[in-house]
């Protein structure tokens, strides 16, 4: 759709426009590049906090589109060139604007304060005997300055996000890139780890731990706005999505993964795994397979946040499903194939001894009954399993094998 000036005017006012207006707007042509200077130190002076810290490029390169604006803008307005250029001028200031990184509130103030001194330099024409600018050659000047402003934010605005937006996507983009090739492996390789950190803002060697969060089948991640919770930390974090996990490299600093595990806890819903790298990047790959191990070990349908390594028997066991199953069945297996009474007794039996070294002594006394029961149930559990519980091998075996079939605690 083409975008126009305000044509609203009356008939006097369309007469005026092409002769005394025009005539009047073409008058500062002369002394443009003196009220683009103008605005431009008006708007470094009013925007102070802000321009004092941007790149010296961008403070010239502010001084340059404004010369570009009132000259254009003059232009325009003495009907000397086509408003079609000063739509593209405007919509290329939007994008460019975007890429600095200046505020989008700061363009359009950028455009407010230009159209009102220009519009101050127009009245003060007035006092000219040659030009002769009258109040009603100055009423319709006035309307078409002030309407156009309208349309230049608009036109810029528009271009503005929608470059804002492009730029968004393509930073969110990179950054999953970054984080997919870390969990590859990547973070050994110099050059990658030097566009981590370049993008990321993450040293090679920076502690740095990996948070992964499992969605089970919902569409919502079981984390709900981790990186605020983090941020309020102090921890900066970036996240990703990989197949069924959501992901995230957070930087410890000074803080340990339990103080990760406990800032995540309350926007929790599902099953989380935290595992630390302290060698930094290189270890990132590691940290997400425990990770992710982790998680494994939380049954489904709580809501969990657990370090990997306060459970690695537990993780290495949830790493390896077929051998876990055939460790289960290979030991423990004929204990579970008996009557469900019976099982449960030699279950909790089995528990008592292998938490006292296999002593029916002490197990007698945790689990309330004569020595010589516990005596009688161990030589049952030693003719299934096959194990003897003086043997620290089978002892560690048998241990696993219950930590594979018990419920997972925290």
């Amino acid at each position: 759709m083409r975008v126009t000036g305000d044509t609203r005017a009356t008939a006097p006012e369309k007469a005026a426009l092409p002769s005394d207006v025009g005539r009047a707007w073409a008058s500062l042509l002369s002394s443009g590049d003196a009220i683009a200077d103008e605005i431009t130190l008006t708007l470094l002076d009013h925007d102070k906090d802000w321009y004092d810290h941007a790149d010296p490029e961008i403070r010239a390169d502010l001084r340059r589109s404004t010369r570009d604006h009132i000259r254009l803008g003059l232009r325009a307005m003495a009907g000397d060139e086509d408003f079609d250029t000063l739509l593209a001028l405007w919509r290329e200031t939007g994008r460019r604007r975007a890429r600095q990184g200046v505020p989008l509130e700061l363009v359009l103030n950028a455009y407010t304060i230009g159209t009102r001194v220009l519009w101050e330099a127009l009245v003060r024409r007035q006092t000219d005997p040659v030009l002769q600018v009258d109040d009603h050659v100055l009423l319709v000047a006035g309307r078409k300055v002030w309407s156009n402003l309208d349309v230049q934010n608009s036109v810029m605005s528009a271009a503005y996000r929608k470059e804002s937006a492009l730029l968004q996507r393509r930073d969110l983009h990179r950054q999953g890139r970054l984080l997919d090739g870390l969990v590859e492996g990547r973070g050994s390789d110099p050059a990658f780890a030097a566009e981590v950190q370049e993008v990321l803002g993450v040293a090679p060697d920076d502690a740095v731990a990996c948070v992964v969060a499992a969605f089970d089948g919902d569409r919502d991640s079981p984390l709900r706005n981790p990186d605020d919770r983090l941020d309020g930390a102090g921890l900066a974090s970036y996240w990703q999505v990989r197949g069924d996990l959501h992901f995230g490299l957070v930087q410890l600093g000074s803080a340990a993964v339990v103080d990760v595990v406990q800032l995540l806890r309350p926007c929790t819903s599902g099953r989380v795994g935290v595992a630390a790298s302290p060698e930094g990047l290189t270890g990132f790959c590691t940290a997400f397979q425990l990770a992710a191990h982790t998680v494994d070990t939380i049954p489904r349908g709580t809501a969990e946040v657990a370090d990997g390594e306060e459970r690695l028997p537990k993780v290495l066991l949830a790493a390896s499903p077929a051998i876990t199953a055939l460790l289960v069945r290979r030991s423990i297996g004929p204990v579970l194939a008996q009557p469900a009474h019976q099982a449960e007794v030699l279950m909790t039996t089995l528990r008592a001894l292998l938490a006292h070294h296999g002593s029916p002594t002490h197990a007698a006394q945790d689990l309330y009954c004569h020595r010589n029961t516990v005596i009688y149930r161990m030589r049952q559990l030693q003719a299934l399993t096959g194990r003897d519980l003086a043997d620290p091998e089978d002892r560690l075996l048998l241990m696993l094998a219950l930590l594979a079939v018990d419920p997972i605690t925290p």
